[in-house]
C-alpha cells in the first residue's frame, strides 16, 4: 500500500543521494506520520546512492529496476522465464554487494586490517559471477533451441505474428479472443513473461502463428533487455507485429510511443505492424453511457484515430472488431509475402 508520494525537480541528480538533502530530511520527518517501511524511487539509483539513502532514511530503499525485477520474479512460471529473471537479478545485485557487508568492513590496504566483511564480499562476488556465467550458458542453450524452432517454422512456411504493447494493454486477452486459446489473463503489470504461441486461422483461408510476449514499459531496465534476449528474438523473426494500445489509458499516446521507441532500440522499427486500439468497450458515448458496440463508435473514429490513422479498433474482452483485425492481418501478411525479402523491412501498416 502506498502511504505517500513526493516529487522534486532538479537540473541534475544529486551524485550522493539522487535527490537533494532537504528532500531527504523532509521524507525522514514524514515517517512518524505515515509509518512507511520502504521508499521506492521511480528511477535507477547507483549502488552508492542506494546505500547512502538507506543510511539516511533508516529503511529499505528500492529503485525502479529493483521493483520491476521483483514483479518479474513473481510472474516467471516457466524455466526460461525464471532463468531470465534470475540473471537480471544477479547482474543487478553484483555492483551492490558492498552495501550488503558494510557492517563488517574494515580498513583496507594495510597488513592485518583485512576484515571478515571484505573476505565475505569477495567470496560472494565470485559466487555471483559464477552464477551469472552459468545462467548465461543456460539461456544461450534456450536461445539456440528457439532459433531451431524458428527455422523449423520457416521451412513450414507458416507466417508468424507477434503481439507487442505496453504492459497491461490487453495483449493476452486479445490472444484469447483471436486464437480461442486458454491463456493467462490478469489485470496487472507483466502478467505475461513467457512467450506463448498459438495457431490461428484466417477468414480467407490459411493460418498463422500468434505469439504473446512480455509487455514493455517506460525506462525498461537494461538488465531486463539483455536477460530477455531469447524472448525478444521472437519479435525479430516475426513477419508482422500487432501493437496493442490500451485506448482508455490517460497516457495511451505516450505508452504507444514508448513501445515504438523500444522497438527502434531493438532494431525492429521497420517491421510491418498493425496498431490495435483496444478496450473500446470501456469508452463512454455522448450520453455518458458505455458504448453499446463497435458500430456506435463511428462518430468517435476521427478523434480516436488522430494519432494512429490506420489503427484497428477492437474490444478483446467483448470480441468486437476481431473479425476486422483478422482481415487486416491476412491482407498485410499477403503483402509481406508478395514483397521481395529485401524490401520487407520498409513496409509498415498502422
Amino acid at each position: 500500500m502506498v502511504v505517500g508520494r513526493t516529487v522534486q525537480r532538479l537540473d541534475r541528480p544529486n551524485p550522493a543521494l539522487y535527490v537533494g538533502r532537504g528532500k531527504v530530511e523532509e521524507v525522514v520527518s514524514l515517517r512518524p506520520q505515515v509509518g512507511y517501511g520502504v521508499v521506492i524511487f521511480d528511477d535507477e539509483l547507483s549502488p552508492s546512492q542506494q546505500r547512502n539513502l538507506e543510511n539516511a532514511l533508516k529503511v529499505k530503499v528500492l529503485d525502479r529496476t529493483a521493483l520491476i525485477l521483483d514483479i518479474f520474479a513473481q510472474h516467471a512460471h516457466t524455466k526460461e522465464g525464471r532463468l531470465q529473471v534470475e540473471l537480471a537479478q544477479h547482474e543487478y545485485l553484483l555492483p551492490r554487494l558492498r552495501g550488503q557487508w558494510s557492517h563488517l568492513e574494515r580498513l583496507e590496504g594495510r597488513i592485518g586490517t583485512r576484515g571478515p566483511g571484505e573476505t565475505q564480499l569477495e567470496t560472494d562476488r565470485r559466487l555471483i559471477e559464477r552464477k551469472i556465467q552459468q545462467l548465461k550458458r543456460e539461456l544461450e542453450h534456450v536461445r539456440k533451441q528457439r532459433a531451431l524452432y524458428r527455422r523449423r517454422r520457416a521451412r513450414q512456411g507458416i507466417p508468424v505474428v507477434s503481439l507487442v504493447g505496453y504492459t497491461n494493454a490487453g495483449k493476452s486477452t486479445l490472444m484469447r479472443a483471436v486464437s480461442g486459446a486458454e491463456v493467462l489473463v490478469e489485470d496487472k503489470l507483466f502478467a505475461t513473461l513467457d512467450p506463448l504461441t498459438r495457431r490461428v486461422s484466417l477468414p480467407g483461408g490459411g493460418t498463422f502463428l500468434l505469439t504473446d510476449t512480455v509487455g514493455f514499459i517506460q525506462k525498461l531496465p537494461t538488465q531486463l533487455v539483455a536477460a530477455f534476449r531469447a524472448t525478444l528474438e521472437e519479435l525479430s523473426e516475426a513477419d508482422l507485429l500487432l501493437h496493442v494500445v490500451d485506448l482508455t489509458h490517460p497516457q495511451a499516446a505516450e505508452q504507444s510511443q514508448t513501445v515504438e521507441d523500444t522497438l527502434a532500440e531493438l532494431a525492429l522499427g521497420g517491421k510491418p505492424r498493425i496498431t490495435v486500439l483496444n478496450k473500446i468497450d470501456a469508452l463512454s458515448g455522448k450520453d455518458g453511457r458505455p458504448i453499446a458496440g463497435l458500430e456506435s463508435l463511428r462518430d468517435f473514429e476521427p478523434s480516436l484515430r488522430h494519432w494512429r490513422p490506420d489503427a484497428v479498433l477492437v474490444s478483446a474482452l467483448k470480441g468486437w472488431g476481431v473479425a476486422q483485425l483478422l482481415e487486416r492481418v491476412g491482407a498485410v501478411l499477403g503483402q509481406v509475402k508478395a514483397e521481395p525479402a529485401a524490401g520487407r523491412r520498409e513496409a509498415v501498416a498502422g
